[in-house]
């Protein structure tokens, strides 16, 4: 399977997913004029990938700041992972904030309430 590439903007994220590392990297900011648009091929890589994923899966976040239709399009990709942990697969998050936003922090803890899978926060 290919990797998955998008580049970083002004309002939208970086999004590196490596398929053989099993290494999924959402980076930067994310409020694209049409967030489900920009989230589209993520979703399609995604669900394609997880048929036969490797045998560990990290995705690795850091979101600076996310608008509303992005923080949806976040929930479903952590539902997607989250149906794959609770197949069996090995699945986890590390969701990267920077320490002086409490209001990162907060968002980061409410993502970590509404899934199953190990989900660590890590301040910087």
């Amino acid at each position: 399977m290919d990797s998955l590439r998008i580049e970083a903007t002004s309002c939208s994220p970086l999004i590196d997913f490596d398929p053989a590392a099993g290494l999924l990297r959402i980076e930067g900011e994310s409020y694209p004029e049409n967030s489900f648009d920009f989230y589209a091929p993520v979703f399609n890589w995604l669900e394609d990938y997880l048929k036969a994923p490797a045998p560990a899966v990290v995705l690795d976040i850091g979101l600076s700041y996310l608008n509303t239709s992005s923080i949806k399009c976040m929930i479903d990709v952590l539902e997607m992972l989250d149906g794959a942990h609770q197949k069996g697969q090995t699945v986890s998050v590390r969701w990267h904030y920077d320490s002086d936003n409490d209001r990162a922090l907060d968002m980061a803890e409410e993502f970590a309430e509404d899934v199953s899978l190990p989900f660590e926060i890590l301040a910087h």
